[in-house]
């Protein structure tokens, strides 16, 4: 065997490990499913960032392209926070719309927070009421909340006492924090509502 065939051999034998490592560091594309778990528990940025960003092509690809409504929201996030992307406050509050708009409940939720504190856009607490509401229906937990305290600050309709208080009277969760802040909303709620409104609003929903 010759000097030059034998070092040959040798620098295959050393990168063949080296691109079977990179093999197994490649990323995967989040799931629908996995992406959503992401987004509720709010890591999803996190997640981007612990990914190295090698990710952003297929973000973008299945937000613009595909319009798929959890994509836009994550990057929409991401042009708004410039996690991997250049900010461009702009484009990432567009795509927040539009998650919004296909009926997105996380980006209802995050919208009609948005409105509320002003966060990029300017404070609007009647077009967050409309977001809020919204996502509440769809059984946003994080929406009904807030939803509450803006009734019970005194904003929105009357009118929207009961039913918010018929959703977080039948809210589940596991967390002890978020069920005291549910009954202190709820004692709030009631004593803006006659006995027989509130009973009305603890029945079972049908």
């Amino acid at each position: 065997m010759t000097k030059m065939l034998w070092l040959v051999l040798a620098l295959l034998t050393l990168q063949t490990p080296l691109t079977q490592a990179q093999e197994l560091e490649a990323v995967q594309l989040y799931s629908q499913d996995e992406l959503l778990a992401l987004i509720r528990t709010n890591s999803h940025l996190k997640r981007v960032r612990a990914d190295d960003c090698q990710l952003v092509r297929d973000i973008e690809a299945r937000a613009d392209i595909m319009q798929l409504p959890a994509y836009q929201f994550l990057y929409g996030d991401m042009l708004a926070y410039a996690v991997c992307v250049p900010r461009n406050v702009e484009r990432g509050w567009d795509l927040m719309l539009q998650a919004a708009g296909q009926g997105l409940p996380e980006g209802l939720e995050q919208v009609g927070r948005y409105y509320h504190i002003g966060r990029f856009v300017q404070p609007d607490t009647d077009k967050a009421i409309i977001y809020l509401r919204e996502a509440s229906a769809l059984g946003n937990l994080k929406a009904q909340l807030r939803l509450a305290q803006i009734l019970i600050d005194g904003h929105g309709s009357p009118v929207d006492f009961e039913q918010s208080y018929r959703w977080l009277h039948n809210a589940v969760t596991a967390d002890a924090g978020t069920h005291k802040q549910i009954q202190q909303l709820l004692g709030k709620l009631s004593q803006k509502m006659p006995a027989r409104v509130v009973a009305n609003a603890k029945r079972p929903v049908k």
